[in-house]
């Protein structure tokens, strides 16, 4: 599985911005999700999606703001963020993982594929 991150950039405090991650590959993933890391920071979650039935869950950080979705027909998943503050700053990961579960997965540990990253900067 290839994962394909795109559409971070600058973006004033209380603006929108969305991010696309394209997969590619053979195997249908179970869930994909983003995470975000900031400078100096340690990657944090922020969002997850299952592939086939489409329930999310999000980090509080982020919850309200932000909403994770899919096309399964381009084989994308989303992240529409509004109301975008300042320590949103960071770069955003997309990952993905075929293995089933019960509970939510918001561990990098919990993905075994990841997209390359890309950049958001939310200015004050």
């Amino acid at each position: 599985v290839q994962l394909q991150a795109s559409g971070g950039g600058l973006v004033q405090a209380g603006g929108s911005l969305r991010l696309s991650c394209a997969a590619s590959g053979r195997t249908t993933a179970y869930a994909m999700a983003w995470f975000r890391q900031a400078p100096g920071k340690e990657r944090e979650f922020v969002a997850t999606i299952r592939w086939s039935f489409g329930t999310t869950y999000y980090a509080d950080s982020v919850k309200g703001r932000f909403t994770i979705s899919r096309d399964i027909a381009k084989n994308t998943v989303y992240l529409q963020m509004s109301s975008l503050k300042p320590e949103d700053t960071a770069v955003y990961y997309c990952a993905s993982t075929t293995s089933y579960g019960s509970r939510w997965y918001t561990l990098t540990t919990d993905y075994g594929y990841w997209g390359q990253g890309t950049l958001v900067t939310v200015s004050s």
